[in-house]
Parts: structure tokens; C-alpha cells; sequence
């Protein structure tokens, strides 16, 4: 019986609204490995979202296949599809049918506006809870009624806690806050060994007949923040330090969509800046099962991701957990899974006075980590997001860090401690994320109170959220 085992008719049940958690999407993965590592503790209901959902209207229940990952007999899962995110009506609909004990949200603020509009509507019966994340600072008083409208705020980075922190004030004493990162599935990204069969024909499919000695894996959506074309030009100056023998048994992999109207034309980029005659970027671009990427990671001596605003970065971890070193931008929550240590020999945890680590305070950091530290800081925004600093960090720089992992004969060594340290202190696995969700919410649960049916606000007493942290440190 698994520790903290309550039985199914005693469990506090909770709606989950997210993706759906049959589907292969960041947030559905995350919704289900949160199910599945906490579903001896609560009962769960998903409105799990998609566009266009082609199960709209139906229910699902997948307690049986929840039982065979969770390794209990006695699980409670539903699943109510849905287009989008769903709305006030549906909301209420399934509230009255399944009388959840809370509310639990993952993704970001903007697509639950119309929930946090009736929060006090709901907050007189259950809590809400909500797994958040932020890119970067300035501190984002523009969420600041979206935190207001929750009762706990997990933070996937260390930043984002700061963050809700920052942005509530004193108000951050009544809530449950706490840092709740990214956990994967150890059963599923895992070291193979180099003569594996699997990965041996694997790799034949991947390289061809070419010789590879080295592969670099980028592993992300092919959107602008993501600074794919960088990616290629620190590629093009790394190969072009070396001899032509050996560049030539060098290959860069991007998994990602060629051609994104949220992104760029990657094709025409890479002829572009390496001529048509070059080989040794490859694009994958098809969807394929955990298995598979998981041999694509161990194909691969390194991963990349320069992205300029990354609240976390799951490739990053899932690399980790494969033992592969990590080569990253020093922003957001990328930062975290590089473990940059303090003055006091410590995981480096933001503040007021350095909320990040992307203006290169702190240099010490894991030895699986190849940072990339941003050259420029600008402040860029949209009207729903007013200012966001954008951490573009210099393709030169990337470049010469891919080439400290080509030349460091103790590469497979540092990726490996990597994964010890994600299983170890960082908690980077489905199992302890789970653990991490049940103390918050059963804390939240003991303290809880309902919110009383109206509350009497002084306008005159208004005061504009003002900055409350450096932005120079």
C-alpha cells in the first residue's frame, strides 16, 4: 500500500482543468503524471481541454488505466472534454455534478480570465489551486488579481515563487506558497547503453550512413522566444573552428516543426547560412511516442535551448534525466536546472535583490550545466502583457560553449551526475512532484477557510502596484 494511502471513499476530489491528460501535449503530461503520483491520495476529475476537441461532450473514465500506473486498485478518475479551456456555464454544469473539493489549474493566467472572474463565486465553496508559471521579470503586477483569486500558488521555478511573492505583498501570507518544479517519468527517460539494439538502429535511422561523433538536440516548438535561427548560427560558427573532417562527423538534430507561422521558415534559414549541399542538420518533425524520444535524447551527446523567456524548459529536464549535458540560456526557469550555487554554497534561490541569475552573478553551477549568459536585456511587451524582459543571449557565446561539450572528454560523466542530481536534491521525477502537490494541497486543505459571500473595498484608498525589486543587481 503506498504511504499516504486514503481510501477511495474518504479522498477529497478535485477538478483538474488543464489539457486533457490522454494527450501527449507539456501540460497534459504533467496533468497526468500529477493524477497518477496522487491518486491514492485525492480523487481527480479532468475538464481536459483541446482545440477542437473531437470528444467534446463525452466522459471518460480512466480509473482502470490510472490503476495500473499508480499500482493501486482503487482509483477515481474522470475526464470531460472539451474545445478550449471551457467556460463559466460548463464549469458550474460540472461542479454540480461531481461537487469537487477544489479547483486545481495548470497553463497560463491569460486563458483562465474568465474563472478568476468568478472566483468569488466559487471561493465560497472550494479553493483554487494553481500550478504557475512566469518567464521573467519585472515582476508582473499585471497577474497580480489572477494570484489574488487563487489559495495556493505552485511555482514550477524557483523564479515564479519570487515572482507570486513579489507581486502580492503582504497578501502572500495568506496563501500557500511554494516551489513545486517539472517532474518526469523516470520509467520512460532513462541512460541506454551505447550497444543497445534498439538505439544502434535507431541511430542507423537518424545519421544514415554518416560517421556521427558528435550530436547536438534541440527538442522544442518552433516559436520566436525559442531563438531557434540563433541556435543555427552558434552551430555554423562552432563547425567552422573545426577541420573539415571532423565538422563533417558533427550533426545538429531539431526536433520541431520545419515551418511555424508562431516561429520561422527553419529550411530556409539553415540553406541560407550553411548552403544547400549541408547534411548535418536534420530535421525531425513528426510526433512520436515517449520511447522513441527517449532514444533521440540518448542518441545525442548534448541538448540546447537558448530561448530568450523560458519559464522552465521540460527538455532541458528531460535531457537530465537521460544524463545528457544541458547547454541553456540563463533565464527563467532554465536557471533552476543548472543549479547555480550562492555565496553560501547553496542552490541559488531568488529575491529582491537578485531576482535572477540571467546578469551573471552567481558562476558557480553544476558541472552538467554549460550556461550562456544573456548579452542584452530588453523590455518587451503586448497589451495583455505590458513589459517582460527578453534575455537574448549572443549566438558567439552559444557557440563557444558547444564547443567546451565537444572538446570535454568528461561529458558522458557530468551529463550522468546530472541525473543524480535531478533525482537526487532537485527532485526533477513524477514521483516527487506528486509528493510536493499532496503536502500543499492537504496544507491547504487544514487551513482553508471560505471566502465570506461579499467584501467591502475603500476605493479611495486604491494603491497602484508599484516596482518592488531591483533592476539592477
Amino acid at each position: 500500500m503506498k504511504e499516504g494511502y486514503v481510501p477511495q471513499n474518504q479522498r477529497k476530489k478535485i477538478l483538474l482543468m488543464s489539457d486533457d491528460i490522454r494527450l501527449p501535449s507539456g501540460v497534459g503530461n504533467v496533468g497526468k503524471d500529477i493524477v497518477i503520483n496522487t491518486a491514492h491520495r485525492y480523487n481527480w476529475v479532468n475538464l481536459g481541454g483541446a482545440m477542437r476537441h473531437p470528444d467534446k461532450g463525452k466522459r471518460f473514465d480512466v480509473s482502470i488505466d490510472t490503476n495500473k500506473e499508480a499500482g493501486i486498485e482503487d482509483s477515481s478518475v474522470l475526464i470531460y472534454p472539451t474545445d478550449g479551456y471551457g467556460d463559466p456555464a460548463l464549469l458550474r454544469n460540472i461542479i454540480s455534478i461531481e461537487k469537487p473539493d477544489a479547483i486545481f489549474l495548470i497553463t497560463d493566467p491569460r486563458y483562465w480570465v474568465w474563472l478568476f472572474q468568478m472566483e468569488n463565486e466559487l471561493r465560497k465553496k472550494l479553493p483554487i489551486i494553481y500550478l504557475n508559471i512566469w518567464d521573467d521579470y519585472p515582476a508582473p503586477a499585471y497577474n497580480k488579481s489572477f494570484y489574488e483569486s487563487c489559495d495556493a500558488l505552485l511555482g514550477i521555478s524557483k523564479q515564479t515563487v519570487n515572482i507570486n511573492k513579489l507581486v502580492l505583498g503582504e497578501d502572500s501570507q495568506y496563501k500557500v506558497i511554494d516551489y513545486v518544479p517539472h517532474g518526469i517519468n523516470t520509467k520512460y527517460y532513462f541512460p541506454l547503453e551505447k550497444d543497445n539494439q534498439q538505439l544502434v538502429e535507431f541511430k542507423k535511422q537518424l545519421f544514415g550512413d554518416r560517421q556521427i561523433d558528435f550530436a547536438l538536440l534541440f527538442n522544442s516548438r518552433n516559436i520566436r522566444r525559442k531563438s531557434i535561427p540563433d541556435t543555427l548560427l552558434a552551430w555554423k560558427y562552432f563547425i567552422d573552428k573545426l577541420p573539415k573532417e571532423k565538422a563533417d562527423k558533427c550533426a545538429l538534430i531539431l526536433h520541431t516543426q520545419p515551418v511555424d507561422d508562431h516561429g520561422t521558415d527553419l529550411i530556409a534559414v539553415k540553406d541560407y547560412i550553411f548552403g544547400l549541399d549541408y547534411n548535418n542538420v536534420i530535421f525531425s518533425h513528426n510526433r512520436i511516442p515517449v520511447d522513441i524520444l527517449n532514444l533521440l535524447y540518448n542518441s545525442c551527446d548534448a541538448q540546447i535551448l537558448l530561448s530568450s523567456n523560458e519559464g522552465w524548459g521540460l527538455s532541458l529536464t528531460e535531457a537530465l534525466l537521460v544524463g545528457k549535458p544541458i547547454i541553456a540560456n540563463v533565464t527563467g526557469g532554465m536557471q533552476d536546472q543548472m543549479r547555480f550555487e550562492d555565496e553560501d554554497g547553496n542552490w541559488f534561490t531568488p529575491d529582491a535583490d537578485v531576482p535572477s541569475n540571467h546578469t551573471k552573478h552567481y558562476t558557480k553551477h553544476g558541472k552538467w550545466a554549460y550556461p550562456v549568459f544573456p548579452s542584452s536585456r530588453s523590455l518587451q511587451g503586448s497589451p495583455q502583457t505590458p513589459y517582460i524582459w527578453d534575455d537574448r543571449c549572443n549566438p558567439e557565446d552559444a557557440a563557444e560553449q558547444i564547443m567546451n561539450v565537444y572538446l570535454d572528454e568528461e561529458r558522458e560523466q557530468k551529463g550522468l551526475a546530472g541525473r543524480e542530481w535531478a533525482l537526487g536534491e532537485a527532485g526533477f521525477t513524477a514521483e516527487v512532484m506528486g509528493e510536493r502537490v499532496i503536502k500543499n494541497v492537504d496544507k491547504l486543505f487544514e487551513t482553508w477557510k471560505p471566502q465570506p459571500h461579499f467584501h467591502l473595498i475603500n476605493a479611495n484608498e486604491f494603491e497602484p502596484s508599484v516596482l518592488n525589486h531591483k533592476l539592477l543587481y
